[in-house]
């Protein structure tokens, strides 16, 4: 069975699904990230959908919503991240939805973070022409988190 991942804008009904996949401890550890709780979540969501200054994009395997990429402006820089379900990962998903989602998105450069041990996060940026251009390290949940920063010109 041939594969298809397509990128659409996202919708009320995908919120819930996005809500679950950042619920994940598994990802939660691999990405250093603490998951919000469903009111914090939907708020966040509703807004980010209603501002229209970033780029979003629901990311669907097969016809399933396997996760959500988005890019945003951050001081004078921009963003770029992205979330699969864990049930998405290791299949080519995320880097082939990053790499359609880099033609949506004129701005450049695009920086990403990355922990330093999602080594999986990393491979996909770089395979995306991302490169490390630099580190930081901050504290997150009591303790201290080491971040790539990786670029595209």
């Amino acid at each position: 069975m041939a594969t298809e991942i397509i990128l659409r804008d996202p919708i009320e009904s995908d919120l819930p699904i996005f809500f679950d996949q950042q619920l994940d401890p598994e990802a939660n550890a691999m990405a250093a990230f603490t998951p919000r709780p469903r009111e914090i979540f939907m708020e966040h969501w509703h807004k980010i959908m209603r501002d229209r200054t970033g780029f979003l994009k629901t990311i669907l395997y097969n016809g399933l919503v396997a996760g959500n990429i988005v890019c945003w402006a951050q001081d004078e820089n921009y963003l770029v991240g992205y979330w699969l379900g864990k049930e998405y990962w290791g299949k080519g998903i995320a880097t082939a939805a990053l790499s359609n989602f880099l033609t949506l998105v004129p701005f450049r450069p695009l920086s990403a973070h990355v922990v330093k041990h999602n080594i999986g996060s990393r491979r996909v940026l770089e395979k995306c022409g991302f490169r490390v251009t630099g580190e930081e390290s901050f504290v997150g949940d009591g303790h201290e988190i080491h971040e790539l920063i990786l670029t595209l010109p």
